[in-house]
């Protein structure tokens, strides 16, 4: 997953803006990405994702964690929520 694509499909926060909020803000709970333009507050799918970023920024890792591609990312999130997961609100990236 590239910079500016989205992390949190359903607000559209990038991981750009998610990255930049851990430096800055230094949350010290995983749930104060909240925070961030209300990611991971959607359907729930990239919460997982978030806690990766979470957990490497806090644990001074230099190493960016393993993310999907984009495509495969999108394609994760509607299979997500087409089992019934979550539901993504008004306005968020559709599901494919």
């Amino acid at each position: 997953m590239e910079l500016d694509e989205e992390l949190c499909l359903c607000f559209h926060v990038s991981k750009r803006k998610v990255l930049n909020f851990l430096r800055v803000e230094r949350p010290q709970r995983e749930s104060q990405l909240a925070e961030c333009h209300g990611a991971g507050t959607g359907c729930g799918w990239c919460r997982p994702f978030l806690k990766r970023l979470f957990d490497a920024t806090t644990n001074n890792t230099q190493t960016d964690p393993t993310l999907p591609t984009a495509e495969e990312y999108a394609h994760g999130r509607t299979q997500y929520v087409q089992a019934g997961n979550g539901t993504p609100p008004p306005n968020a990236t559709p599901i494919h």
